[in-house]
């Protein structure tokens, strides 16, 4: 949603070759990031530009990036018609937008070691803002309090912005809102009250559209899985915490929450083609940190350096499952199935009982399936996640468990579906 990628402000991000480049690889669904400041972040000690932000730049004074102060009453119509155009932009080749409204690591300075504090530029700063507003008057140099309920004047600039966000896209089919990536463990009352918020506002509108919330924040910061889950939120991006193996053995979905298991909140940056299968054949929809654009600075983490790259060899192999995962929901009567790893002995099954299965084999090999609720027959296709060859394995009857071996070494998808006998 936002220009973030260079010292220089000539500098911009070419939106329209990425939605081309994401509907190519048969994709539909982006987040739209928002950064909260205007200049700094948690990943460079270059002095990175953040552009267009929700507040106007009018001064008197200087904030603390050398430009203009800002102006809490004032918004920047900019900011707002650039939202709606890259909506609606997405829209038209089918993408679903995830329009974030916060940024959890736009209030506090995480990477010392690698990077500068991203508060110095916040609107919210005392000294970036001709109001008075103050979002940490105790000189910490931290404004994680400002993803909180402490401060009822900060709430309410907060409550007029997210309005103002809902009337610029309330009227587009392609929109999921997402309070913030990554935010604080203290801001789960904030969260829920802005969840209530959007719920209470669209309900007078012409369209509803569904709210999430997100686990993450380096480490263990941000909100744990417990308090997603027992949130008013419609969707959650949970992390990869104890009791819930989401990146190795993913959890099913109960139905109670849409979950996006997001590389992340699970890895950062990385991911590996068979978590994507097994997050979709446990009711999950998997989607990718993609390191479509580098970001500053990032090459110099130990862990993510060596990979940040759009062209690494392993991400295009996550980019491709993640498109076929996208193609079999197309192909199946999705909303029928639910994730049953018990009636296939690889636990991980997506299944309407006695009409189709779709079956993932981390180890390849031999699987048991239970079909029991129809007496078939079945069509069988095999998938092959690393070389994408699909095979057609005929029509069969078939009866109680059935053993079934893939046609080829490595991890599988088996697809099973009922033909007119």
């Amino acid at each position: 949603m936002q220009d973030q990628l260079s010292p220089d402000p000539a500098v911009t991000f070419d939106y329209p070759a990425y939605i081309d480049w994401t509907a190519a690889h048969g994709f539909n669904f982006i987040r739209g990031w928002h950064w909260e400041q205007a200049a700094w972040d948690n990943h460079t000690r270059e002095k990175l530009l953040v552009s267009p932000l929700p507040f106007q730049r009018t001064g008197p004074g200087d904030a603390l990036d050398g430009r203009p102060r800002f102006d809490l009453t004032q918004f920047n119509p900019e900011y707002f018609d650039r939202i709606r155009s890259r909506v609606e932009q997405a829209g038209q080749r089918g993408i679903y937008v995830s329009v974030m409204l916060f940024e959890g690591f736009s209030v506090n300075n995480r990477n010392p070691d690698y990077s500068l504090n991203p508060w110095m530029g916040h609107p919210f700063n005392g000294h970036n803002n001709i109001n008075g507003i103050d979002g940490d008057p105790a000189g910490t140099e931290d404004g994680q309090a400002v993803h909180t309920l402490a401060f009822p004047e900060i709430t309410a600039i907060q409550e007029t912005y997210v309005r103002r966000v809902v009337d610029a896209v309330n009227d587009l089919d392609n929109v999921p809102y997402e309070i913030g990536n990554e935010v604080c463990a203290e801001s789960a009352e904030w969260q829920c009250h802005l969840v209530d918020l959007i719920h209470t506002y669209e309900a007078g509108k012409p369209k509803q559209h569904p709210v999430g919330m997100t686990s993450g924040g380096g480490g263990n910061q941000g909100l744990t899985n417990a308090a997603l889950f027992t949130c008013p939120a419609d969707w959650v991006s949970p992390g990869n915490r104890s009791g819930y193996p989401y990146r190795d053995n993913p959890p099913a979905a109960d139905g109670t929450k849409v979950i996006l298991t997001d590389t992340d909140h699970l890895w950062g940056l990385g991911a590996t083609q068979g978590w994507v299968w097994k997050s979709f054949t446990r009711g999950l929809n998997p989607i990718l940190m993609d390191p479509y654009e580098q970001l500053l600075g990032l090459d110099q983490f130990p862990r993510w350096g060596a990979i940040h790259r759009r062209d690494f060899p392993m991400w295009e192999y996550i980019r491709r499952n993640l498109a076929h995962t996208l193609a079999y929901a197309n192909r199946m009567n999705l909303v029928a199935m639910a994730p049953r790893g018990d009636l296939a002995s690889s636990g991980y099954c997506l299944a309407n009982p006695g009409t189709e299965y779709l079956i993932y084999l981390p180890d390849g090999g031999c699987v048991t399936v239970d079909i029991r609720a129809g007496s078939g027959p079945y069509a069988l296709e095999w998938f092959n996640p690393t070389t994408e060859q699909r095979i057609s394995d005929g029509v069969r009857e078939v009866d109680a468990d059935w053993r079934l071996w893939a046609p080829f070494s490595g991890d599988a998808v088996l697809y099973l579906r009922t033909v007119a006998g």
